[in-house]
């Protein structure tokens, strides 16, 4: 049977350590890349030794310090690529602070240039992000229930069921989700 709590805590220890790599790679200390993240020294070598959990706003400014989107992150710590993803074998992600639920239902791999995250944010839900983790990546966004707000910029765009929000991200984003209802969503990113 397949056990999210264990696969969260094997993510998140694989996360320690691929944030650990990347930081590494580019031959940056723990204040340097505080500088450019946002977060502090401490934040980032608890993050590092898997002692802290991180948070979807945290990893989003990390991802953005690195120049990569959260999903290609999370591919760097998941599976190999396979043509066919069952959903059970679709890895889940929770945070449970801002009460967001991530899955990889089709993860990126280096051949394909697309790539289809599933959110889910709990009622009265909200997670921003200062900035892309690369500028002008192309998100379409279907609402497959409840209610989202995503704003964009200086711009609020409010869906319903069905509706998809095309757009390409320059600046800092933000998902919502009102008192009463939470949302389910597909999100592909090109």
């Amino acid at each position: 049977m397949h056990n999210i709590l264990t696969d969260t805590h094997a993510i998140e220890d694989r996360l320690a350590h691929r944030l650990r790599a990347l930081r590494g790679e580019r031959g940056w200390t723990l204040d340097e890349t505080a500088a450019r993240s946002g977060i502090s020294r401490a934040t980032l070598s608890r993050l590092e030794k898997a002692e802290v959990s991180p948070t979807a706003r945290v990893l989003g400014q990390l991802c953005a310090a690195y120049g990569l989107t959260l999903s290609r992150l999370m591919h760097l710590v998941e599976a190999e690529f396979a043509p066919l993803v069952p959903r059970a074998g679709q890895p889940v992600w929770h945070d449970a602070e801002s009460g967001f639920h991530r899955r990889s239902v089709s993860p990126p791999a280096q051949s394909l240039a697309g790539e289809v995250l599933e959110g889910r944010l709990d009622p009265g839900a909200r997670i921003a992000y200062d900035r892309p983790p690369r500028p002008g990546l192309e998100h379409h966004i279907v609402l497959l229930e409840g209610v989202l707000a995503v704003t964009l910029g200086e711009r609020t765009h409010d869906l319903q069921p069905g509706d998809c929000l095309r757009y390409q991200l320059f600046g800092a984003s933000v998902f919502a989700t009102p008192p009463h209802s939470g949302a389910r969503y597909l999100i592909f990113i090109l």
